[in-house]
């Protein structure tokens, strides 16, 4: 069961009840990230999503913790590119407890001086680590090849200049204008009744949230196509390739994900096997697709010697040029399109990720998400759907790439 609402300040609500569980995720899904930040603001999104914990009129920092701890309850927050997430799971018995704590620290919020000064350190640590994990960074470079330095090219962390800059001042105005009612869903998944859970919104957010107009933010997107590349002493060269795919909601969608599985989505996909098991040239290489509302890339990853990048190289290359050319056989479509109908009735068993799914659909479609149709589109999916999909997901002269390690100039894209 699914239950939906809108209140009049415009925040949205959506429920899927799950009976026969004992928990509940629930979270207030923001719809801002990097990509609608600007230079000086980049990395201000995920900040803010560090500060939301460190203190409210009611409780501070450890009392937010130690309220949730008290319930047995689970609470955590995630920064994406176009997303801000503040999730809590618990008991069903202590889910109006679990609400209050979340609504409290979202709502709420004061950045006391001295936990920002502490924060700053926190994350300056986080950029650090980021820095010293390769293939993250090699994402982050590609992101930058193939979108600029602008929207979803900014990476999700920001600059270490601008985390040491931000001010309260500033992070009171980014929350003024981003985190209006308009632009926050709250989803709900697991056994909770839906007036429940409609009762808990309107007593601890829509009670309380401030009432403004949202004006959303046009984007700063380009495409640039090239190859960049960051000098690292290290081991591995970490090499990765972007090229241009669907955009969030795109009815090939499901088939783009069946195709992407049969390139580089398993231990079977055609990556997997002609770079590792054919050719020993890496111990990780695989494909995924990242889909924003304005499009999508198809991203292929591989961590290989330095002595054989030229290689891996051209055996990507090769294997993307031969399975564009050869299409696929009906036992790569079925085992693909059975890998995906899977992945989509297992989610169905994780409360949390049902969270994030119901509640992303809402905000970016303002619509209910219905996971029973889509995995009866899945099932009646075709393998002419598939090379459909196939034939609009790599487009060379849009392609970029990148590489991190051992390296001082960028790859040859050919």
């Amino acid at each position: 069961m699914t239950y939906y609402k809108k209140f009049p300040s415009g925040l949205r609500l959506v429920v899927k009840k799950i009976d026969g569980l004992l928990s509940v995720s629930m979270g207030a899904i923001v719809g801002t990230g990097s990509c609608f930040e600007t230079e000086k603001e980049n990395g201000i999104s995920h900040f803010i999503e560090h500060m939301m914990f460190k203190g409210t009129a009611k409780r501070n920092a450890f009392e937010i913790s130690d309220a949730m701890d008290r319930i047995g309850a689970q609470v955590n927050a995630f920064t994406s590119k176009d997303i801000t997430c503040y999730y809590a799971k618990s008991t069903s018995d202590h889910a109006g407890e679990a609400f209050e704590i979340l609504a409290d620290f979202v709502l709420g919020s004061v950045f006391p001086e001295e936990e920002m000064d502490r924060e700053k350190g926190v994350v300056l640590e986080e950029i650090s680590m980021t820095e010293d994990t390769p293939d993250d960074l090699c994402l982050d470079v590609l992101a930058e090849a193939y979108f600029g330095k602008t929207g979803y090219g900014r990476p999700i962390l920001g600059p270490a200049e601008n985390v040491k800059g931000f001010s309260r001042k500033d992070l009171f105005a980014y929350i003024a204008e981003r985190y209006a009612p308009e632009n926050i869903v709250i989803s709900f998944a697991g056994n909770i009744d839906p007036r429940c859970a409609e009762d808990l919104v309107q007593k601890y957010f829509e009670e309380k949230i401030e009432k403004r107009a949202f004006i959303p933010r046009v984007k700063e997107i380009s495409q640039s196509g090239g190859s960049l590349f960051k000098t690292k002493d290290i081991e591995q060269v970490h090499i990765a390739f972007a090229y241009p795919s669907l955009k969030r909601e795109d009815k090939m969608m499901d088939a783009a994900l069946v195709m992407n599985t049969i390139l580089g989505g398993g231990m079977s996909s055609r990556l997997f096997q002609k770079v590792r098991e054919q050719m020993g040239l890496a111990y990780t290489v695989y494909s995924y697709i990242s889909s924003f509302t304005e499009g999508g890339l198809l991203t292929v990853y591989a961590g290989v010697n330095p002595a054989n990048v030229q290689r891996a190289q051209e055996a990507i290359f090769e294997t993307i040029s031969q399975f564009c050319k050869d299409k696929f056989t009906d036992d790569e479509f079925l085992r693909g399109k059975e890998q995906l109908k899977s992945s989509v009735i297992m989610g169905q068993e994780n409360t949390a990720s049902q969270m994030v799914a119901y509640g992303k659909h809402m905000l970016f479609t303002g619509e209910v998400l219905d996971l029973e149709k889509r995995v009866r589109d899945i099932t009646a999916m075709t393998k002419e759907d598939c090379e459909a999909a196939l034939a609009v997901n790599f487009d060379e002269k849009m392609m970029a790439a990148a590489c991190v390690g051992r390296v001082d100039k960028p790859l040859v894209i050919r």
